[in-house]
């Protein structure tokens, strides 16, 4: 009898049932600017109108070592919000508007029901954020991944202003750090989170520590990232004159805030006593992990900081106290210190 493709482990039906099962999707999230539906070689989207000098911001991700999480405790319905998250934050900063999003989908024997609710997550994360999920890629590759694991990335594209292109270059001493809290671990730090958790205090994941307050350890290492498009919206629609964003993602609160500076004059100085830190961050650092190492880790609380001139700081956080925005920091003179400081 001759071979076929499923003998090789590749299950060509499967892979257009999935696509079948995807296409809703994809379409509760379109825009006016998509051009056609899931199905060709490639997706069209036009600029969309009202922009002097439209420039397009890219940006792409993975999900990392949360993926291990999700595999073990075989849930799978946010961990493709988390791979959205972590590419529309880094769009968001820029002060760009998110328009379409792609996705990358890669295992070793394709289960059309994992899959499905993966990309059923990717869907709810592009209408959190206002973009178009255009396509994306499903691979079968049963010499590469193990069984039904699976691997993704993400890629986004979105739009901004010349002239609205942040950072700006007036940052000053005294620009005011306004905190958007995190949902917990996000997807960073996962390996040294789960080698601390699962392996150091050896906690399954259905175990409730008090520390997460009557989570358990699944749901404090699964819960999803936080998008925050509505908030940049809000700024956006109010006319925040808001000066800069660092999303706080690997290399947490050590390395991502000096990511807007243009030189080495400026430094963030933040207050931690002016924000909550997540319980999953408490039992992390019970194990003895430095507190250095931590900061340069997780994002400890605050997943996205927005800079402010001093004048907008009270109307930023009132606008944006629905998301818990408050003022965690100033810009100070580096004065040859660190570039991201501390104060409690």
């Amino acid at each position: 009898m001759a071979l076929t493709y499923k003998d090789a482990g590749v299950d060509i039906d499967a892979g257009n049932a999935l696509v079948d099962r995807i296409k809703p999707l994809a379409k509760s999230t379109m825009r006016p600017e998509v051009l056609g539906g899931i199905g060709g070689f490639a997706a069209l989207c036009r600029i969309p109108t009202g922009y002097e000098e439209p420039i397009l911001v890219s940006g792409t991700d993975g999900v990392g070592t949360k993926l291990k999480t999700a595999f073990a405790a075989n849930r799978h319905d946010t961990i493709g919000v988390d791979l959205v998250a972590m590419c529309i934050n880094d769009v968001l900063v820029t002060g760009a508007e998110p328009l379409f999003f792609l996705d990358y989908f890669a295992t070793g024997a394709l289960s059309v029901d994992t899959a499905a609710t993966v990309i059923a997550g990717i869907a709810d994360g592009c209408r959190q954020a206002g973009c178009a999920l255009v396509g994306g890629e499903t691979a079968e590759l049963p010499g590469l991944y193990h069984g039904s694991d699976y691997d993704l990335a993400g890629f986004c594209v979105g739009v901004v202003d010349k002239k609205k292109i942040r950072p700006t270059r007036d940052l000053v001493a005294g620009d005011i750090v306004i905190g958007l809290p995190s949902a917990g671990l996000h997807s960073n730090g996962h390996s040294l989170a789960r080698k601390v958790v699962l392996e150091e205090l050896k906690l399954p994941l259905e175990a409730t520590p008090a520390l997460l307050g009557g989570d358990s350890v699944a749901d404090a290492l699964l819960r999803p990232t936080i998008i925050y498009a509505s908030a940049f919206r809000q700024l956006a629609e109010a006319g925040i004159a808001w000066k800069a964003g660092a999303h706080i993602t690997g290399g947490g609160l050590i390395e991502n805030p000096p990511r807007i500076f243009a030189d080495d004059t400026l430094a963030v100085e933040l207050d931690r006593s002016t924000w909550e830190v997540p319980g999953i961050f408490k039992l992390i650092a019970s194990a003895g992990i430095a507190e250095a190492e931590m900061d340069r880790t997780f994002n400890m609380g605050l997943g996205m900081l927005i800079i402010v001139p001093v004048g907008e700081a009270e109307r930023t956080v009132e606008l944006l106290a629905g998301v818990s925005a408050r003022v965690v920091g100033k810009l100070v003179p580096r004065d040859g210190g660190d570039a991201s400081r501390f104060v409690s």
